[in-house]
């Protein structure tokens, strides 16, 4: 009788495919699961249970963090992907053999599981058939359950691999398509789940929630980022309820400022300018990441809502705030203030404001305090640039900039807060400006 088939076997071309083949001669497992995962759309989850190996382990592995030197485990994982034995210097896996019988599965031993002495008849008439074989399998089930029965155990190591991941994650895209760094993130996120469901100490309890409410707020940053304004609050909302959970008023703080982006850049600055002063006042007077998130949201949403008093009070309380920031609070993360993140806000509040030299000094600020300003980043500046020249009066030199800035993007970075900026410009630009019409054909928009 045949083997049946496994959920998380690789397709035929993906076996051919030189990256794996490559992979597989030198057992580079971590490179087989990364391409499982990006090219078949193989989930960490689903590659675990075929393989026998915990989903934070496979992620860990498929970003090159790890690798496999036992043969067991190799056996394991050409069994679970279906893998030939040859392609990784084994024997023929009992599966490539039509004549094989089919091991007991996990279902037919819990089946038995009212009558030890039926299940014990099972396990030892599979043991007696082989270990390469049925016996292997039925071992692995038992396994397993002890696996799943000890999980508790090791919430607390769980939990340092999960702050460390959260962790990684908060340096930005690194170069990274937004639609990958998503994928990877709900992956991971729904890895720990199973985390949240567990008996924890009040003490692991608070760690766990607050290490959710970042990775679930840094979730709503790319939704956001992409222009799904709607899931991104949802995220943001969950991230705030694991904020509170956790105790952490600070990290509360800062999903509410987050949260009030998305508004802020899809047309409800009103609804933005609220959120932010919610989240001023959890975060309160002392000088912390959070609080200067928020008063310099606070200032972009009162200039788009034409409250330039408010908005000017706001810049000059963030300016002063971003002077007694302690270290730790300017690191360069998604979760902190650091300096250049300050004058990428403060080019998009001065220049909402029409103080254009101000808006240009934030803006060379902003591009000589990084070496190397993700693709995001630029764009936006440039777009300020833009958008402050045509405040000038330069609309060619404006529609330039904007034009090439956009245009020069990859086309994963061709949408949300960067389209919906450059389109701002462009409906600001009167129709008889010149080349209005190239910044036109590079938003792809009827003139």
């Amino acid at each position: 009788m045949d083997y049946p088939p496994s959920p998380a076997a690789l397709p035929a071309a993906l076996l051919a495919d030189p990256r794996v083949t490559r992979a597989l001669a030198c057992r580079d497992i971590g490179a087989v699961f990364a391409l499982a995962h990006r090219e078949a759309r193989i989930s960490y989850n689903q590659l675990g249970e075929a393989c026998g190996m915990r989903p934070p382990r496979v992620s860990k592995m498929a970003r090159g963090d790890g690798e496999v030197t036992s043969l067991l485990v190799l056996e394991r994982i050409a069994d679970g992907l279906r893998i030939p034995g040859e392609r990784l210097g084994l024997a023929d896996r009992p599966w490539e053999r039509t004549s094989a019988p089919t091991p007991p599965t996990s279902q037919a031993l819990e089946g038995e599981g009212d009558d030890p002495m039926k299940r014990r008849d099972i396990l030892r008439g599979a043991l007696a058939a082989g270990l390469a074989g049925p016996g292997l399998a039925a071992l692995t089930t038992t396994r397993h359950d002890i696996d799943a029965a000890l999980a508790a155990d090791h919430a607390v190591a769980d939990l340092g691999y999960w702050q460390s991941t959260a962790e990684r994650y908060s340096y930005g895209y690194h170069g990274q398509a937004p639609a990958d760094v998503l994928s990877d993130l709900v992956e991971d996120f729904t890895a720990m789940k199973p985390l949240l469901r567990q008996p924890q100490t009040v003490k692991n309890r608070t760690h766990l929630c607050h290490v959710a409410g970042q990775m679930a707020g840094m979730i709503a940053i790319v939704l956001h980022d992409v222009g799904q304004h709607r899931e991104a609050h949802g995220w943001f909302h969950t991230a705030g309820r694991a904020a509170e959970e956790s105790g952490d008023r600070l990290l509360h703080a800062w999903a509410l400022a987050r949260e009030a982006m998305v508004p802020l850049n899809y047309g409800a600055p009103a609804a933005a300018a609220k959120l932010a002063e919610q989240a001023r006042h959890l975060a309160g007077p002392a000088p912390s990441a959070a609080a200067a998130l928020a008063a310099a949201v606070a200032s972009r949403a009162y200039a788009i809502g034409g409250h330039a008093d408010q908005a000017l009070k706001a810049v000059a309380d963030v300016e002063t705030m971003n002077e007694h920031l302690a270290p730790a609070a300017t690191a360069d993360t998604w979760f902190g203030y650091p300096e250049q993140k300050h004058h990428v806000h403060m080019s998009q509040a001065l220049t909402l404001l029409g103080q254009t030299q101000r808006a240009y000094a934030a803006q060379d600020q902003a591009l000589r305090l990084s070496r190397s300003p993700s693709l995001m980043t630029r764009a936006l500046i440039a777009i300020d640039t833009a958008t402050c020249r045509a405040h000038n009066g330069e609309r060619e030199e404006a529609v330039r900039i904007a034009a090439q800035a956009y245009a020069e993007l990859p086309v994963a970075y061709q949408s949300g807060l960067t389209r919906t900026r450059a389109l701002a410009l462009y409906h600001g630009l009167p129709r008889g400006t010149r080349d209005r019409d190239h910044l036109a054909d590079a938003l792809a928009v009827s003139v």
